[in-house]
């Protein structure tokens, strides 16, 4: 069976597509069979960060809709066998998107695949409800700054009453939490808040710390995820993440201090 992860956020633009790409490829390379899903129907960018958007011929919805069969819709990576992505439509409304659809999609994924990863958009809109609503565990992107670390907060509250385990009352979706663009020199001259603010905040487990980083970018210009840029320390952060989600112990990789951060600032000392 399957285990069904949702990477979600409150805010857009916090690196969550790129996310859910490396941790993808990640599993992949550790040899899970994975497959990685855009919810994002009408804005899909999924396709783009794998590096596939010339192959795709059916989507999502298209499969929802009975118009063409899973592995039609299913695109094999170039570089990981194991790997398989399945694009959103670009031209769809998203309430072409049902939960009887997307259970039946999952249902028959997971008699195939070790990890469905579900790719959410930002916010509370229906793709983003559906990409959440199967879940079993779910991983919180941020960025340490106060607006975006507020919006997860409400993403938490969702997941903890908006999901199918929450309606059948089963053993909650397990939390992690994931900041990006970590950058330990405005963490040190308090502009961002630090890893501490964040976790009292937010309160659940960090999996991972991905640093502000040119290899992001490049990675996503490529069409390659960054997972496989192994001299980079993002790519080194995501697969460290990876190890952690399979239920290693490591250790964080933090790059730089952790000085105050802005809430330290704001209110006068560090938090307890």
């Amino acid at each position: 069976m399957a285990k069904i992860i949702v990477v979600t956020s409150g805010k857009g633009g916090v690196g969550k597509t790129t996310s859910a790409a490396a941790i993808a490829t990640g599993l992949a390379l550790r040899g899970q069979k994975t497959v990685v899903i855009d919810f994002d129907v009408g804005l899909r960018n999924l396709d783009l960060i794998m590096g596939c958007e010339r192959r795709v011929v059916y989507d999502l919805v298209n499969v929802i809709q009975g118009e063409a069969g899973l592995n039609q819709a299913l695109i094999r990576d170039k570089r990981v066998d194991n790997l398989h992505i399945l694009p959103a439509s670009q031209t769809r409304d998203k309430d072409a998107l049902t939960n009887e659809g997307v259970e039946q999609i999952f249902k028959a994924l997971s008699e195939d695949f070790d990890f469905i990863i579900c790719d959410s958009p930002a916010g509370i809109e229906r793709g983003a409800q559906l990409a959440m609503y199967f879940a079993d565990e779910a991983i919180v992107v941020t960025n340490p700054e106060v607006s975006s670390v507020r919006d997860s907060d409400r993403m938490l509250g969702l997941l903890a009453s908006k999901t199918r385990r929450a309606e059948q009352n089963e053993e909650p979706i397990k939390e992690h939490l994931m900041v990006t663009r970590y950058n330990p020199s405005r963490v040190d001259s308090g502009d961002m808040l630090n890893l501490d603010d964040i976790r009292e905040i937010l309160a659940i487990d960090l999996i991972g710390v991905i640093p502000e980083s040119e290899a992001v970018l490049r990675a996503s210009n490529q069409g390659v995820p960054v997972t496989h840029d192994s001299d980079s320390d993002a790519g080194l952060a995501y697969t460290d993440a990876v190890s952690r989600l399979l239920g290693e112990d490591l250790p964080l990789r933090l790059y730089g201090g952790q000085k105050k951060g802005l809430l330290s600032r704001m209110f006068g000392g560090t938090r307890r």
